[in-house]
Formats: structure tokens, sequence, C-alpha cells
């Protein structure tokens, strides 16, 4: 397991990454990671512009949202991750975002299918929404929790996008992977009527994606 300091520069990385990926700007979105073991969480300060964050700038916390160190204020979104924390301990990271392509679904209340062979590798099932949620105490991560499925990613109506995974860069892969087939998707629907993958196909390509594909030392 890495250190908190270990966890403290991937969860800076996973921030600066989502910023030069453009699924954020200015100071919008943020990205955490967790230590199941000593139960603290690391995330971006409230408000903060990417091209200015340190490592140093992170804020730890503990899973009641007590800030533990730093000398910033926590994201505004720390409850949403701090419940969906709570409640899957399986998840090591999580990241928001309001990227176009997937928020322009998540505007239109529209879940995203798997039309693409990438979609089923990387996410195994459709890319739910949820309708929309006000942002006081734990409605969203509730909505998250509630209408979650196999994928590592969620669309909130009205509002943009939240992925996660065992570790904070896993996360950011999902978030990356999202607004990519976001996009792909978006142009299609312009285009004509894209026809989703049969489940049958879905199950071959995910368990080949997550199985064979890569490097063992990944």
């Amino acid at each position: 397991m890495p250190s908190l300091e270990q966890l403290r520069r991937e969860v800076w990385a996973a921030n600066l990454e989502i910023f030069r990926a453009g699924l954020v700007t200015m100071h919008s979105g943020n990205a955490s990671g967790i230590d199941r073991k000593k139960g603290r969480v690391i995330i971006k300060p409230s408000g903060m512009d990417y091209d200015k964050l340190r490592p140093s700038d992170l804020v730890e916390t503990d899973l009641d949202g007590r800030k533990l160190r730093g000398r910033w204020k926590p994201s505004v979104d720390l409850p949403h991750h701090l419940y969906l924390y709570r409640h899957c301990p399986e998840i090591g990271g999580v990241i928001h975002t309001h990227s176009n392509y997937a928020t322009a679904f998540a505007l239109l209340g529209r879940s995203i299918p798997v039309y693409l062979t990438a979609i089923a590798d990387e996410f195994g099932a459709e890319i739910p929404c949820a309708s929309y949620v006000d942002n006081q105490g734990d409605h969203i991560g509730e909505t998250i929790l509630k209408h979650m499925g196999k994928a590592p990613a969620i669309l909130l109506g009205n509002h943009g996008a939240f992925a996660w995974g065992p570790t904070p860069r896993a996360a950011l892969k999902a978030a990356v992977m999202l607004e990519d087939v976001a996009k792909t998707c978006y142009l299609a629907l312009a285009l004509g009527k894209p026809k989703p993958l049969a489940p049958a196909e879905i199950r071959k390509w995910y368990e080949r994606y997550h199985t064979t594909y890569g490097q063992e030392n990944e």
C-alpha cells in the first residue's frame, strides 16, 4: 500500500491530468484518493486553479470530513467523495468533472448505451445518467449510489460526471475514457442512429480487456 505522501502525489497527478486532458477548466472539478488502512482522504482544495496546484496544497481529511492537514479549505464536493468512500470499500479514487461531451449527455438526462467496443472494454455496461439532484447534504452521494451500475462512472443530470476506481489513477482513466466515448457518441448521434452492441458482445470485449489486455506489471 502506498504511503500517504505517495498517495498525495498520485492525487496531485490525477488533478493535473484532468486539467491537461481538458476535462475541467480553471478550478472546476476535483480528484481525490483514500488510504483505507489509515482512513485518510486527500483531495483538491476548493477554488484553486490547476496550474497553481502543488502536492502540498492538497487537503487531508478523515472519513468524517475533519481536516487533518493542509492550509486550504477542501473541495466543496468533499462530502460526495466521502459518501462514496464510506459506502463502497472497493473505491480508492474519485474524480468529478464537467467535461463538455459527457455533460452534454447529462444535460439531456441521457445515459450512454454501449455503442462502442471502447465502452464495452472500459465500462462493461451503459454509463447511467441520474436525474438532477441538489447539492445539499449527501444528496449527490446518495444519488450516485442509487444509480451506479457496473460502469465506473455516472452522469448527473444538469451537472456533470463522476468516475471512480480502485486507485486515483484508475479513476482518472475512467474519467478520460468517459469523455472520449461521449464525444464519439455525440458525433455519431448527430449523423444518424447508432445501435448498441449485443450483451454477448459486450461481455466478450469486457472480459478480454480485463484479462489479457496490457502488461502484467501495469
